[in-house]
């Protein structure tokens, strides 16, 4: 608006990235947090945005709460519902559970975006960042962590 005084400020941005292995227990949720924090610690970059991509096709990503263990149970019955193994899937090479597997990544993400306040994620208190492993046995999952501010 006229009058305001704005003044450019610039300040050169920094970046760090990592790739970080999780190993999952099955089918169900492993929060991950912990782990992309001391990524986010390693960058030493105080103001950030903080995106985190899952290198799969059969695993997800996604925030949710992280203090009642029956939010992710029931979270897990609701997506075996949308996209349950007895269906007649046509693609089953790895077994029963691919392709209801990729089913559910299609209505997860692959990413999520934090931002990065003080060096920390900018999480809200009852928040949690978790692997959503699809498939019926344990599996190596490689994440992204990209730190950029």
């Amino acid at each position: 608006h006229a009058g305001a005084d704005h003044r450019i400020v610039r300040r050169k941005l920094s970046a760090y990235q990592e790739v970080v292995e999780i190993r999952s227990s099955g089918r169900g949720l492993t929060n991950v947090t912990a782990q992309v924090q001391e990524v986010v610690a390693r960058s030493g970059i105080a103001t950030a945005l903080c995106t985190v991509f899952i290198q799969h096709t059969s695993a997800s990503l996604v925030i949710q709460e992280n203090a009642d263990p029956n939010v992710l149970r029931d979270l897990g019955d609701w997506i075996s519902d949308l996209a349950p193994e007895s269906r007649p899937w046509i693609h089953d090479d790895e077994g029963p559970d691919d392709m209801p597997a990729h089913a559910r990544s299609a209505i997860t993400k692959t990413s999520e975006t934090i931002p990065v306040s003080g060096g920390r994620l900018a999480l809200g208190t009852w928040q949690g960042l978790y692997v959503w492993e699809h498939r019926a046995r344990p599996h190596t999952r490689k994440l992204v962590v990209h730190v950029a501010g």
